[in-house]
């Protein structure tokens, strides 16, 4: 029987997550698998992988045949380099420990370099966002002076509205004055006589 370790859809439409499974070839993609030896999950950033790394090495040793995405992800993972190793070791070339010491370095690597892309992402967001506040603040002071020059316009012309209305009020009254002072003068005069 022929195997091939392949993805098996799950989830909504635009938001799908996958099993990895072992299935035989005639098998349809959602249908009968034999094994479920993980998970994948691309809407994450960076995709998500929880793996059986046991179960997937035993069944690349076996001769399963994985599709292209699912290479990608078990050489990713390190299956594939732990596969090349222990060739080595059935060969002769160096012993199990060595091939172990050598897969832990490649594994440490493998998470340095991640973890350096990681922060390097953080960095990239962090200063992004320092960009975007420095243009905010700068757009906040230019409307916040708009606003100081429209406030002290309308003082001003309110100043000048209530200058005008005294010296409206002043003319007024002294108009009033000076009616009075001429009327005063009037009345006074027959009295006199």
């Amino acid at each position: 029987m022929a195997t091939k370790i392949r993805l098996q859809r799950h989830g909504r439409k635009g938001y799908a997550f996958y099993s990895i499974v072992i299935a035989d070839v005639r098998a349809p993609r959602d249908g009968k698998f034999i094994e479920k030896i993980g998970t994948y999950n691309p809407n994450t950033d960076p995709a998500t992988v929880d793996l059986k790394f046991d179960r997937a090495l035993d069944w690349v040793l076996k001769g399963a045949q994985p599709t292209d995405t699912v290479r990608n992800i078990l050489s990713r993972e390190g299956v594939y380099m732990k596969k090349h190793l222990l060739g080595g070791v059935a060969k002769g070339a160096f012993g199990e420990a060595e091939a172990e010491a050598k897969f832990e370095a490649w594994k440490n690597n493998k998470q340095n370099g991640l973890a350096l892309l990681k922060a390097k992402k953080e960095e990239a967001k962090k200063a992004e966002a320092q960009v975007r506040l420095e243009a905010e603040k700068k757009v906040n002071e230019e409307k916040a002076k708009a606003l100081a020059e429209k406030k002290a316009a309308e003082a001003a012309a309110k100043a000048e509205a209530e200058a005008a209305a005294r010296a409206e009020a002043e003319a007024a009254a002294a108009a009033e004055n000076a009616a009075s002072e001429e009327a005063a003068p009037a009345a006074e005069a027959p009295a006199a006589e």
